[in-house]
């Protein structure tokens, strides 16, 4: 073998030996770096771990003191809740007890830092062994203290003395203006009665007066006996407007027994049917529905018998050519309630009168004593009733009436009048 073969083959062996070598320490670098590489995963598993445990414990914490406060919030929600439905003396007293618990707390708080303030001057004056340095600490301190009493026992007590005065010389001066108020209205009600009585009253009294100094001046004159029936028309106008006046200052109270309104509803139309027909006034009625009630007959047969004949009345001064008088009379879907309506086609009556026909002696006839309406309201009333007025100029008035089954229960259902199916 040549002298450069044995030199290629020593070169290609030392080549092959330093690849085994690279070989080998690669093989031995990955090795390491493997195991390197899984002590750090294993590390980094182990900070994640930690870290979710932190995490966990942080949302637990977070979960358990969100779920202290809605503990707290439904307690006092529940709180408020009981405390609504309990009755007004209750929260009253609650409220008050919650008052005074809080007063309780604010002089606790102040006799604390006054103790405290008390202490902390004693430390400093055997600490320094200076009256200066413990005046000083004493001053500025005691500014603060003095606020706080302040704030927790002088404040409240002046303050509820305070609105204590305000409501009392509120209330002092509403009670005075209330009384004032009251005691002009009753005065210029009893002007009002007192002028209306007078009129009533003086206005036929006068012309009877007249009529019988006539009579005296002619005493063989044939007219005294025109003159005598005109003075005791008067005179009669007269009794009947003192006779309603007693009747509407009398405060009597009806005398219930058991009783059929359609019956006395029939009985006052059955009084004024003739009057009506004298006047071709057709007069109507359909209450065979308005059933049995406790009530005063003869007072409720007067309400009806008055309001059928301001209703005639009604339609004979409107001229109307088929003048028409209807009485209607049931009881609402809930059985608890008589209804009854009277229903005239007169001219109505005009807005301006429709709240003053409720008042004494207030009236549009020439005849009339104004007592009739102020009376039926009264009567109504002390039954437990209501009466109200539909009116229109085209289609005359209707009053309706309403009264419970038996007043001594209260009002009564909660149907309306007119739940008849009309």
């Amino acid at each position: 073998m040549s002298d450069g073969r044995k030199i290629f083959d020593d070169l290609r062996d030392v080549f092959r030996d330093g690849l085994d070598d690279l070989k080998r320490a690669g093989l031995e670098r990955l090795d390491r770096l493997s195991e390197s590489g899984g002590a750090r995963t294993a590390k980094a598993e182990r900070k994640a771990e930690r870290a979710s445990k932190r995490l966990s414990d942080r949302t637990a914490h977070k979960a358990r003191r969100r779920a202290r406060k809605f503990r707290r919030r439904g307690h006092r929600g529940s709180h408020h809740k009981e405390s609504a439905a309990l009755d007004p003396n209750e929260r009253e007293h609650l409220r008050r007890m919650r008052l005074a618990r809080h007063r309780a707390n604010q002089r606790l708080g102040f006799l604390s830092h006054f103790g405290a303030y008390a202490a902390t001057l004693g430390i400093v004056l055997l600490a320094t062994r200076s009256f200066r340095i413990t005046t000083l600490v004493a001053l500025g301190w005691g500014i603060g203290v003095f606020c706080h009493y302040l704030f927790a026992i002088a404040a409240p007590r002046l303050r509820d003395r305070w609105v204590e005065e305000e409501v009392g010389t509120r209330s002092a001066r509403g009670v005075k203006s209330e009384r004032r108020e009251v005691e002009t209205r009753s005065r210029r009600s009893l002007e009002d009665l007192s002028a209306s009585i007078a009129h009533e009253i003086r206005n036929p009294i006068t012309a009877a007066k007249s009529l019988v100094q006539q009579m005296g001046e002619d005493p063989a004159s044939g007219e005294n006996l025109e003159y005598a029936g005109l003075a005791l028309s008067e005179l009669d106008r007269v009794e009947r407007s003192i006779s309603h006046l007693l009747r509407y200052a009398r405060d009597e109270e009806p005398r219930f027994e058991p009783v059929v309104l359609g019956e006395i509803a029939r009985s006052a139309v059955d009084g004024l049917r003739e009057r009506a027909a004298s006047q071709g006034i057709e007069l109507s009625l359909d209450c065979d529905r308005a059933g049995e009630m406790r009530g005063d007959q003869e007072k409720l047969r007067r309400v009806i018998e008055n309001l059928i004949s301001n209703a005639i009345d009604a339609v004979r001064e409107a001229g109307t050519p088929l003048g028409r008088v209807e009485v209607l009379g049931g009881e609402n879907l809930a059985g608890s309630e008589l209804w009854l309506r009277v229903v005239d086609n007169g001219s109505g009556i005009p807005e301006e009168d429709r709240e003053r026909i409720w008042s004494p002696f207030y009236t549009t006839k020439d005849s009339g004593t104004g007592l009739g309406l102020a009376l039926s309201r009264k009567t109504i009333e002390a039954h437990g009733g209501r009466i109200e007025l539909l009116t229109d100029a085209r289609r005359g008035s209707e009053f309706i009436l309403s009264f419970p089954k038996d007043p001594s229960a209260g009002p009564g259902g909660h149907g309306g009048i007119f739940d008849d199916g009309r």
